[in-house]
């Protein structure tokens, strides 16, 4: 396997190219036989060209976008459903560029179809490409290397993608460094996870030494350092971490694609936003909106807003529950806004009135930053930007990911932001939308913990008091 491995990468865009270049051509039979005599003046050989080779880069850069190219990365139907997003909004993108090139609105059918046909050649071309690419790359062997750490979690997400990894053997930071070398040699890779740093580099330097390949969990540390700045002011390489979260030009550039996008988001969902409105006071007569007290930029406190969802005083007291899957307390309307998310969206206003962002660590009850503060102290660092309606931690984890795991994706974000990256986790939210994994709520258990949990801290300030 080895061997193939330089070839990963090629393997990959060239299965990619395939479809790509079978959906240009259906887009181009589409534009030559629907489209193209409608302008004023049609096009002839290169016009239809050129449109040819736009759709081909449309199909790119939203390819980048929802991870197109993750053959073998991604399961099959994470697979399908990121190349029904590329071609959906490829469609979208050049319908809007035929309207700029005939100069008049014209029929979305076309087009609709091509979309409907192209997912049933995405998912054959999807299951033959995934099986393929799994015969070429079997999944890696690996030893697991632990520490102190509970492991359990992490080894359960290893075993749900056993087509890309298969723990061969476990082994303890506790046991000699040698023993650890000894059984790195006889596996196709080596899994640090949160174990000392001294250990660690050790560990990985003999591995590096001897082309073991390596995964480590990354500590804070290494995600600060990450990205930071080289200088050569002499012969001594230094990286320079600012630490300082976004500079003034990035802050600026930021709250104007809020204004701008919020804007015209309240302008656009306004039929929606009222009629959830109507439907919720219908439904018991209770309030529309439900307001919480949530921390953003600089630890600051502000009054978030959502539609309720919920009965009215779900949480009594004042004590915090956490919503499971199947929560009593959630009503029928509830349920189906939850679903689609509709109740966050009067959080527009909360970035309209500058409280939020639309991208940005999502911000997290006064009650939870004060219990995740006491087990991690680096918790704070998160603020160091304004908290978001959507953000990396919500993209690339999940609603019940650990608080610990959300921490390191929003400093992953703080620390490589920029303005294409914010672009990018709001088309990727598009595609989270309707997978239940990264909605679903807390188990029974640790809902019940972190309740009794809140419930002590609360007493305990009222004691202080």
């Amino acid at each position: 396997m080895k061997n193939l491995e330089q070839y990963k990468h090629i393997v990959r865009i060239s299965a990619c190219l395939v479809l790509f270049l079978i959906e240009m051509f259906m887009y181009y039979y589409v534009w030559h036989t629907y489209y193209n005599h409608l302008m004023q003046i049609p096009y002839y050989r290169l016009g239809n060209w050129m449109m040819f080779g736009v759709y081909g880069i449309v199909l790119v850069i939203f390819s980048y976008i929802y991870g197109g190219m993750n053959i073998g990365g991604s399961k099959i139907f994470t697979l399908i459903y990121s190349h029904f997003l590329i071609s959906l909004f490829s469609n979208v993108v050049m319908y809007v560029a035929g309207t700029l090139v005939i100069k008049a609105l014209h029929t979305v059918a076309p087009l609709l179809l091509l979309t409907l046909v192209e997912v049933l050649i995405i998912a054959i071309w999807s299951v033959i490409v995934t099986n393929i690419y799994q015969r070429i790359y079997p999944p890696r062997k690996v030893l697991l290397v632990y520490g102190d750490r509970p492991m359990v979690g992490f080894v359960d997400k290893l075993y749900s993608r056993m087509d890309r990894f298969i723990i061969g053997d476990t082994i303890s930071v506790s046991d000699k460094l040698e023993d650890i070398e000894k059984k790195a040699e006889a596996y196709d890779g080596v899994i640090i996870g949160d174990i000392p740093t001294e250990i660690r580099n050790k560990i990985l330097k003999y591995c590096y030494g001897r082309s073991i390949r390596t995964y480590t969990i990354p500590k804070l540390s290494d995600i600060i350092i990450k990205n930071s700045e080289s200088l050569h002011m002499f012969d001594t390489p230094l990286l320079l971490s600012r630490n300082l979260g976004l500079n003034i030009e990035q802050m600026v550039i930021k709250r104007l694609m809020d204004i701008v996008i919020s804007l015209f988001a309240l302008i656009l969902f306004s039929p929606v936003l009222l009629i959830t409105a109507i439907l919720i006071k219908r439904y018991d007569h209770g309030p529309i909106f439900f307001s919480q007290k949530r921390c953003t930029k600089d630890q600051r406190i502000f009054n978030i807003y959502k539609f309720r969802s919920m009965v009215v005083d779900a949480e009594k007291k004042g004590v915090v529950i956490p919503a499971t899957d199947d929560d009593p307390r959630i009503t029928r309307i509830g349920k189906i806004i939850r679903k689609f998310r509709i109740d966050e969206l009067p959080q527009l206003v909360n970035i309209l009135m500058g409280d939020m962002s639309l991208v940005g660590p999502r911000p997290e009850r006064i009650e939870h930053v004060q219990e995740y503060s006491k087990e991690i102290p680096e918790f704070c660092y998160r603020m160091k930007v304004k908290g978001g309606l959507t953000g990396y931690a919500q993209v690339y984890g999940k609603y019940n990911t650990t608080a610990y795991d959300k921490l390191k994706l929003d400093l992953m974000y703080i620390e490589n932001y920029s303005v294409l990256l914010d672009i990018e986790i709001l088309f990727k939210t598009v595609k989270i939308l309707f997978i239940k994994e990264s909605t679903e709520g807390f188990d029974k258990e640790v809902s019940c913990t972190m309740a009794n949990q809140f419930s002590s801290l609360k007493d305990n300030d009222e004691n202080a008091e």
